[in-house]
């Protein structure tokens, strides 16, 4: 039976030298979604391992220099690594240094493998979630300088904030500056959580996190959300699509600032920030009785309101453009063509800077692949855009209920970059199941548009 983790993204590079540890790789990751490879005949290199989570499993029998540099191989392979090496060795700084820490001995089983290889691989998409947070703000636009100083003026604040902005404007990149800029919380963790992809039944052990034995399959403590922000800021994403029975005890926490989890009877004290965000009207979901009075005044202590990419104009359109699109390629990212600028600067963007984003890496994968500024190729990507994302299907009506529901998914898909292996993992369901339901909804998304494109 298959991990239900998706690591989809995750690369296994074995060098085995004269030991039989590749066999013994793969079987260990055998019932997960990971790609194992025997690395020893082949070349590998950063640009091979680009745009992946890729480690390496190296035998010291591989090695054959004697003045051999961890901190060089590193380098020249952009991978970390987990050495196979005697525990004597293992603790020789002068071949491996403090920073190459993940030493197995040859006796190693499969599960203290699997653990470091999940270990390293969720520091490597941590990290790289990092970099894509904290690339350039561009705001060009005079009423994204305005906002900006506005969310400067605000960041040290101690008080919630309530972010508003349409789907794609980049709402947790502003909480992100909220967090960055203040003097204490900023010094903690930033904790993003996306309420509308949030399993049903699993809120509480989420959020509040269970005690060792709480339930079948609680084999050990678990912090939740609430515990996991102390001392730093917590981020709810589309807090709009939060039940009503989940609001109660999210208000009942902000008051309090202690939590209890699951299986305990111990209060836990908490401290933290939060910064919600939404693309919902939450006024008017508080006239539907939809969202807690209550709730909305908590955080709507400050209010921002990020402007859509529309507002901000052809002028940070074109910059963002070009910023993203150096990045796909950096050898041509500053050749843009008139007639492609021209081409961005009309177009409406649905889903703001997310769908910029897809269109610029749908641009530079063509522009790569085929050596040149093909205009009637890039002309086809674009044509298909407006906004049938955000409209409802025509002639279909839906309940209350399947409305949430299909909100949900999509709020989902978007957390997940529209991946479904990763959204299904996110929701608690099946690939197939998502699947169905996103035909039901008739939810069309990036995810085949962009295979679609190039295949």
């Amino acid at each position: 039976m298959k991990n239900r983790q998706n690591n989809d993204d995750l690369d296994v590079y074995v060098w085995e030298g004269k030991s039989d540890i590749a066999e013994r790789v793969a079987r260990a990751l055998g019932n997960y979604d990971v790609d194992v490879i025997r690395a020893d005949t082949i070349a590998v290199s950063p640009e091979t391992v680009r745009n992946r989570t890729s480690i390496a499993v190296i035998s010291v029998t591989a090695i054959d220099k004697p003045d051999f540099s961890a901190r060089d191989w590193q380098a020249g392979h952009g991978m970390p690594v987990i050495w196979v090496a005697a525990e004597a060795r293992g603790h020789d700084p002068g071949s491996f240094p403090p920073e190459y820490s993940n030493i197995l001995t040859p006796d190693f089983t499969a599960a203290e493998l699997r653990s470091m290889i999940f270990k390293l691989a969720g520091e490597l998409r941590e990290s790289a979630r990092s970099a894509r947070a904290s690339e350039p703000l561009v705001a060009k636009s005079a009423c994204m300088q305005i906002f900006l100083s506005e969310v400067e003026t605000f960041a040290d604040c101690d008080s919630n904030v309530l972010v508003h902005g349409e789907t794609g404007v980049g709402k947790e990149r502003v909480a992100r500056l909220l967090h960055e800029g203040h003097r204490r919380y900023g010094k903690g963790p930033f904790v993003a959580v996306n309420c509308g992809a949030i399993p049903d039944g699993l809120f509480e052990s989420h959020f509040f996190g269970h005690a060792k034995g709480a339930f079948t399959g609680a084999t050990f403590a678990h912090k939740g959300y609430f515990e996991q922000a102390h001392g730093g800021t917590l981020f709810l994403d589309e807090i709009g699509d939060l039940p009503l029975y989940q609001q109660v005890k999210l208000l009942r926490v902000l008051e309090q600032n202690t939590v209890t989890r699951l299986g305990s009877a111990t209060e836990i004290e908490v401290d933290f920030r939060l910064v919600a965000a939404t693309h919902r009207n939450l006024r008017e979901l508080v006239r539907q009785d939809l969202f807690r009075a209550d709730l909305y005044y908590r955080l709507a202590v400050i209010e921002l309101n990020v402007p859509s990419l529309e507002e901000r104009g052809a002028v940070d359109k074109l910059a963002i453009f070009e910023s993203l699109l150096a990045q796909v390629l950096p050898e041509r990212g500053d050749e843009t063509p008139d007639w492609l600028a021209a081409l961005v600067a009309q177009t409406r963007f649905a889903g703001n800077v997310r769908e910029l984003r897809n269109v610029a890496e749908r641009v530079g994968i063509t522009v790569r692949q085929f050596r040149a500024w093909d205009r009637e190729r890039i002309g086809r990507i674009f044509a298909g855009l407006d906004d049938r994302l955000e409209r409802p299907p025509a002639g279909v009506e839906r309940n209350p209920q399947e409305t949430a529901e299909r909100n949900r998914i999509v709020s989902a898909l978007d957390a997940n970059g529209w991946r479904r292996q990763d959204t299904a993992n996110y929701l608690g369901i099946s690939r197939k199941v998502l699947w169905e339901k996103m035909r039901k909804y008739q939810i069309v998304g990036q995810e085949t548009e962009v295979a679609g494109e190039f295949d």
